[in-house]
């Protein structure tokens, strides 16, 4: 027999019994240094994990049951889109816009004085289409002309209204007005923001 073995077995019970429980106590704390606890570690990033990929599939299972509705609402948005671009003119529809303008302060009585289109203000993916005027009418002309713009197909608004002094000529009184129209048309390539580079 091994000269070592012998000498463990010549030593009283209490030490062998302790030997053998300090083996057992280092074979147990390299199993739960080494071998459980990267378990357990793992097995807590597991659990991490599926918790996060279980709340990514309810989201997605709520999203595919709602999918139906999304896209009815996709297609109601897109009609309400192809609507509002209707009653946005083109470039090449402005002027036939602003002379339907002009005809129908004519129509309701009112003497245009100035019909001055400004300089188009860009908004994205549409600009307004200021138009200043000076008119000479009575108030009730004014209303109808305001109430014959709203009823057109585009949008057009009538603001600022001013109302100058009043006179009578034939025994009806003429009021000066300013006031301007804005109208929008639609801007078929909005500009891009512009970038600007890093010198070099």
């Amino acid at each position: 027999m091994d000269p070592r073995i012998e000498n463990i077995l010549k030593l009283p019970l209490y030490q062998r019994v302790l030997m053998l429980l300090l083996v057992a106590g280092l074979i147990i704390t390299g199993y739960i240094y080494f071998l459980h606890l990267p378990a357990q570690q793992e097995l807590a990033n597991l659990g991490a994990k599926n918790g996060k990929l279980l709340i990514k599939l309810q989201e997605s299972r709520r999203i595919a049951n709602n999918l139906p509705r999304f896209k009815a609402e996709y297609e109601q948005m897109k009609e309400r889109l192809d609507l509002a671009l209707n009653e946005l003119p083109n470039k090449s529809e402005i002027p036939s816009l602003l002379s339907s303008i002009a005809g129908l302060a004519r129509d309701n009585g009112l003497e245009v004085i100035e019909f001055k289109p400004a300089k188009e203000v860009p908004q994205g993916f549409y600009a307004k289409v200021p138009v200043s005027l000076k008119l000479s009418g009575s108030y009730h002309e004014m209303a109808l002309f305001c109430e014959a713009v709203s009823m057109l197909d585009r949008i057009v608004n009538v603001e600022n209204i001013a109302l100058g002094k009043a006179k009578t000529s034939d025994g009806q009184t003429q009021l000066s007005i300013t006031s301007s129209a804005i109208t929008y048309r639609f801007v078929e390539n909005p500009p891009t923001p512009s970038k600007k580079g890093k010198k070099r």
